[in-house]
């Protein structure tokens, strides 16, 4: 597999959260969401997972040539004589927790280095996979991590895919043995009917169990941060509200 990737320029942590009565780390909390407090595209509807048809080779053939001739970016499919054809996704990461990155002079020593650390993916980053028909979801998910360096375990994310309809969003969870290039193969090249969303696993509570030492300990240096930060704006909004008090009862009482 090969990778590219682009991002936006960065986001705000704290844009979309009322201060003054929940406090959350960057994009979400570590903790249950109160409620009205949902993830990201809160308009996703979860689709029921479509029956998977089977295409002969001439079948794959012409749907081959069919989307070469769509294509616009010049990411092309190309089929091989056995069969197994090639080509490239874009999959969209979608992230509400910090990962934990290793670094590249760490790579092959322990996995509990000091060389790890944990920070929030930015919104928009877009990654595109050159693979083979017979990648399945599992692998482009543990090659993404890889390319990221990413020392999280694989089982904690998930492979969505969304689709366009009727001015509704749907998504679906892909199982681990699905494969994504034929279904951008059977979707055509246009994102607006088939995008892949790379999230965590929506497991309700956090399973604080499924995360290692190191990262629990950068989850708690994240936290002490954030709240110093929150701190320090509160501080701020009170020493202005004292500011203006002073200032009106030195109207008031100042003589005729």
């Amino acid at each position: 597999m090969t990778w590219t990737s682009s991002m936006s320029s960065g986001y705000s942590s704290l844009e979309e959260e009322e201060s003054e009565e929940f406090f959350f780390t960057a994009r979400t909390s570590f903790f249950r969401r109160p409620p009205g407090k949902t993830r990201a595209a809160p308009q996703d509807v979860q689709k029921e997972r479509e029956p998977h048809v089977y295409l002969s080779k001439e079948e794959v053939k012409e749907k081959i040539q069919s989307y070469n001739s769509s294509v616009t970016d010049k990411l092309k499919m190309t089929l091989n004589a056995n069969g197994i054809y090639t080509g490239f996704i874009k999959v969209q990461m979608e992230l509400c927790r910090p990962i934990t990155v290793q670094s590249s002079q760490s790579q092959g020593r322990c996995a509990h280095s000091n060389n790890e650390t944990a920070f929030y993916l930015p919104d928009g980053c877009v990654n595109t996979l050159h693979i083979s028909s017979t990648n399945t979801v599992r692998e482009v998910i543990e090659a993404l991590l890889k390319k990221f360096f990413v020392a999280d375990n694989p089982a904690k994310f998930a492979l969505y895919k969304r689709c366009h309809k009727e001015d509704q969003v749907y998504t679906c969870k892909l199982s681990d043995r699905e494969h994504p290039l034929y279904l951008r193969l059977v979707a055509g090249p246009r994102t607006e009917m088939l995008s892949f969303v790379l999230r965590e696993h929506e497991t309700g509570e956090v399973m604080w169990e499924a995360f290692s030492i190191p990262e629990l300990q950068n989850f708690l240096r994240i936290l002490d941060k954030e709240e110093n930060e929150q701190l320090q704006i509160l501080k701020k909004r009170y020493a202005a509200y004292r500011d203006k008090l002073e200032e009106a009862l030195g109207g008031v009482w100042k003589p005729g």
